[in-house]
């Protein structure tokens, strides 16, 4: 019997081609997103439109007038640079932090287990990819043992998923895992292996009940010959039996079979106690069948608080895990809670908490809701139910800082996390983060004394706030001294000498930025103040070379902006408006020149000042940039093409291909909802919820939606979904010819041109790992031959399969030459040439694309050959500084292992090993270090 609550309360390891960067991958030099997907139709587009947030009328700007109403706030000025302070955790080794937690998650009891691995996520929350901050939360979950830590983190799991930006989905539907099911987390106990299993949703709705079981209580009230005591509440008498009554409580045994005078009487006066007719003939049906399944939510709540006052702990859980049965949505969770509050029902706050929860970041902007969260009463209210935790307030203050960094609401989140704080790095990140949050809201001197404190927990990258906080408050010496002690006392990292170029002047400043920029090159300031510096000098050509160098490697909208704003000074505007359009595609509602200008109101004063294209234009253009390897430049064309039409679900794929391949992932993922949103059919939209999947880690279930599209209708996008998927493992001779199978009949499908060269590109990669070189040779030239350049770099993998180097050689340089970001083709390069020449390619690489790791290793090992052991380990150290890698972490393991330091060797296996559990080549290093380092330290106790 179901209840409706409120009228009754209210009135291929795929070769390198096919493998391409996922949401939960690196990146590979071989592959690109691009490898995926995409289909020229003609679609419909569905109802579902894309507005922009503001409109603005189209501009009859002239080019004689255009710079100075373009640029109404002038020129970027360099004293008005400073980099953002980083509302994570930082650390000065982070190698060691990476060790420690490793260690300390393989020696901590079981049920410890998830605190340590929700620091974890703490720490990798700081790190760009964002599958190690996902497999930590995961494995937070796992390990959770009580209720509220369940809903919490199941909740963040889904909201790291977006699942809010699904049209058709619902905050409380199951996704048919049980470590995120709704009921599953209302269950406590510590069950790791659970997350295996399949979700405990079954055909029954959440609070309903099977009418067969239900027992109406005017059907089996006690009788007058059964019941030998009355409770009399007005002029109603409710026959009892008594021994049932007592055995409720401890309270009711006492009154009815102790000393009291209601021991000896038949009938009681109830009359004043609080409970109504119903209510009590509810709990007597309770007594005799501990069921209450029947009754009205009501009357639930009538027992709920009757079995409060009474002690009757059974008919409260029985109460309190039936009304949380009932929670479904956010009027019945905010109709709840309070009398969740109020009786101290936990499993009843802690469903309403579960609604609150996967209902964000809509309900962070709810008043009615954040009011159970935001004051210190608030919090103080939780806790007595046992539902304030640092956990809690962790994930709500996140989503409050990226909502609006600034709101009072952030600001509370913030205070209350820190009050949850009790361990060090708790501590640390809470007060950090209220520090950053303070000194934007230019509340210096509480920023300053947030940031001490964390430092005084033992943050160091603090002293980077405080320094802040003193330089705004007009003490900037005293600022400079603080940094510059900090560079004293400990090891020199990037960030360190970016934060003292802003305290110095002149050539000591340009000698910090440096410095920054060679310890760490991921560093965006130094390249920015850099390049506004050179602008300030005149020198636009050098300034926009400066930004070239690491919007080459790491896209932001920052940079983007900054060379837009320069390139509209040289009257570039057609490399201007490119920049607006990706950086747009990047966050839609960016605020121009400090703020002051929508990205798209820019949009429309540059587009008269430019040629016009058509969309069929666009099409080619878009063509040829994808074919030249122009990421940026064909975001800017879809860009485009969506401003006519938005609602084009293939260009909100490809779009989300190029964010990926830029290592966008939050942007890419965002380009595929949308592209699933507006998808015009069912088995266009299984495909890009099974792409959804696969970029989330979801193999498996990305194939079972590709092969249900597939049963509707074959298309090359499900063909290829499917390839695509089985090809991510270890393929042997049975799934190769499955795969190769599959790309075949994505090609019979119609398909344009794009399409085609990526699935002979991938149909090659195929070939080649069955050691069918002719048939691999044969799909790259049919790829060359419709524009696929990248196929040059699987032609020249099949020259040197061959034994033709040269052949191999010359491909590549064909790559280098037509390719636009051509990094990965330098690298690949040197894989056909002698060792000096591999070096000079290799260095290229790296000037290109600092974060690829494959150079370093090839230096190292060089420097290994040639015995000069501690420079290798340097080559690697220095890369390790600014880019965490397993695979630098284990190549410098076994650095260590081959010169005898086997302390060091068995650091960098247990900060691989932080990175990646079950990496076998490092567990297995892992143990041979552990014994020889414990063998060495019982020698040296034994040696007198």
């Amino acid at each position: 019997m179901q209840h409706n609550i409120f009228p009754t309360m209210r009135g291929l390891n795929f070769m390198e081609g096919c493998k391409g960067a996922q949401v939960y991958a690196t990146t590979t030099a071989g592959g690109g997103a691009g490898e995926k997907l995409f289909h020229q139709d003609r679609l419909r587009v569905n109802s579902i439109r894309y507005k922009s947030s503001q409109i603005y009328p189209a501009s009859n700007l002239t080019p004689a007038v255009a710079t100075e109403t373009l640029l109404p706030y002038g020129l970027p000025v360099s004293d008005l640079l400073e980099p953002q302070i980083e509302p994570c955790l930082k650390f000065v080794d982070f190698m060691e932090t990476l060790a420690d937690v490793y260690r300390r998650i393989e020696k901590c009891p079981q049920f410890e287990k998830s605190g340590i691995y929700l620091e974890q996520c703490a720490i990798f929350k700081g790190l760009s990819d964002p599958k190690l901050f996902r497999r930590a939360l995961l494995s937070a979950r796992q390990h959770a043992l009580d209720v509220h830590s369940k809903i919490v983190l199941a909740a963040w799991l889904r909201y790291e998923r977006r699942e809010d930006e699904l049209v058709g989905t619902y905050s409380m539907d199951c996704c048919g895992s049980s470590i995120e099911c709704p009921k599953a987390t209302l269950v406590a106990g510590y069950n790791p292996e659970s997350i295996y299993d399949p979700c405990i949703c079954s055909g029954t709705p959440r609070g309903e009940f099977e009418d067969d079981s239900s027992i109406g209580y005017e059907e089996c009230s006690t009788s007058d010959d059964d019941g030998d005591m009355s409770f009399c509440i007005g002029d109603d008498e409710i026959r009892c039996i008594r021994s049932n009554i007592a055995s409720l409580s401890i309270p009711f045994r006492t009154m009815l079979y102790g000393g009291f005078r209601e021991s000896r009487r038949e009938r009681i006066n109830f009359t004043e106690n609080g409970i109504s007719v119903e209510g009590m003939r509810a709990a007597e049906v309770y007594s005799r069948t501990s069921r209450i399944d029947s009754f009205d939510p009501r009357i639930i709540l009538e027992l709920l608080c009757f079995s409060n006052r009474f002690c009757c702990d059974n008919l409260k859980s029985a109460c309190d895990a039936y009304l949380a049965s009932l929670v479904n949505d956010m009027e019945d969770a905010l109709l709840l809670i309070e009398h969740g509050l109020e009786e101290n029902a936990n499993l009843l706050v802690a469903a309403c908490l579960q609604v609150f929860l996967r209902e964000l970041p809509n309900s962070i902007h709810s008043p009615n809701v954040m009011k159970f969260f935001c004051s210190p009463d608030a919090r103080k209210r939780l806790a007595l139910v046992g539902h304030a935790s640092f956990l809690l307030y962790y994930f709500l203050s996140q989503i409050a800082m990226e909502e609006d960094m600034i709101s009072n609401t952030t600001v509370k989140l913030l205070e209350r996390l820190t009050e949850c704080a009790t361990k060090n790095w708790e501590k640390q990140l809470a007060c950090h983060q209220l520090g950053v949050v303070m000194l934007e809201r230019k509340e210096y001197k509480d920023a300053q004394s947030w940031f001490e404190s964390a430092f005084e927990s033992g943050h160091i990258y603090s002293v980077v706030g405080v320094a802040r906080s003193k330089f705004r408050r007009g003490h900037k010496y005293s600022a400079y001294k603080l940094i510059n002690s900090l560079i004293s006392d400990y090891k020199p990292v990037g960030w360190m000498h970016q934060e003292l170029s802003l305290y110095c002047v002149g050539n000591e400043k340009m000698l910090d930025l440096e410095m920054a920029t060679e310890l760490d090159p991921t560093l965006s300031f130094p390249y920015k103040y850099r390049a506004v510096s050179l602008l300030e000098e005149n020198k636009i050509g050098a300034a926009i070379s400066e930004l070239n160098k690491i919007i080459g490697f790491k896209v932001s909208p920052d940079c983007l902006e900054l060379r837009a704003w320069i390139l509209i000074a040289m009257k570039d505007y057609e490399g201007a408006l490119r920049d607006v359009r990706a950086l747009l595609t990047l966050e839609p509602n960016y605020m121009m020149f400090h703020g002051k200008m929508h990205g798209d109101h820019l949009v429309e004063l540059l587009r008269p000042l430019v040629q016009q294209w058509s969309q069929a234009d666009c099409w080619m253009q878009l063509y040829d940039r994808w074919s030249y390897v122009d990421d940026i430049g064909s975001l800017a064309v879809v860009h485009h093409m969506l401003a006519n039409d938005p609602g084009k679900s293939l260009l909100r794929f490809r779009q989300s291909l190029l964010l990926l391949r830029l290592n966008c992932q939050k942007a890419a993922m965002h380009s595929l909802r949308l592209a699933r949103n507006h998808s015009t059919s069912e088995h266009e939209r299984l495909v890009y919820e099974g792409w959804i999947l696969y970029d989330t880690g979801h193999r498996e279930e990305a194939l079972a939606k590709a092969e249900e599209s597939i049963s509707i209708q074959r298309s090359f996008e499900a063909f290829f979904l499917k390839a695509y998927a089985l090809a991510d493992s270890t393929l042997d001779q049975e799934s190769s010819v499955n795969v190769i199978q599959l790309l075949e009949e994505a090609l019979r499908c119609p398909s344009d041109g794009l399409r085609k060269g990526q699935a002979l590109n991938n149909l090659g990669s195929v070939y080649v790992d069955c050691e069918k070189l002719d048939l691999a040779a044969d799909c790259y030239m049919n790829a060359l031959n419709i524009k696929h350049t990248r196929a040059h770099q699987g032609l020249a993998r099949v020259f040197h399969l061959k034994d033709q180097r040269k052949a191999a050689y010359d491909e590549m340089t064909k790559l280098i030459e037509k390719a636009r970001n051509n990094a990965s083709a330098y690298e690949k390069r040197s894989e056909y040439c002698d060792r000096d020449m591999a070096i000079s390619d290799l260095v290229m690489a790296t000037q290109l694309d600092p974060l690829r790791t494959y150079p370093y290793r090839y230096r190292a090992a060089v420097l290994m050959d040639d015995h000069k052991e501690n420079e290798a380990i340097a080559e690697l150290t220095k890369a390790l500084a600014f880019k965490p890698d397993l695979h630098l972490l284990h190549l410098r393991a076994a650095f260590h292992d081959s010169m005898g330091d086997y302390i060091s060797a068995v650091r960098d296996c247990e900060a691989a090993l932080c990175l990646d559990p079950n990496h076998p080549d490092t567990l297995e290093l892992y143990n041979k270090v552990s014994k020889l380092d414990k063998e060495q330290k019982c020698e040296k106790v034994g040696s007198p």
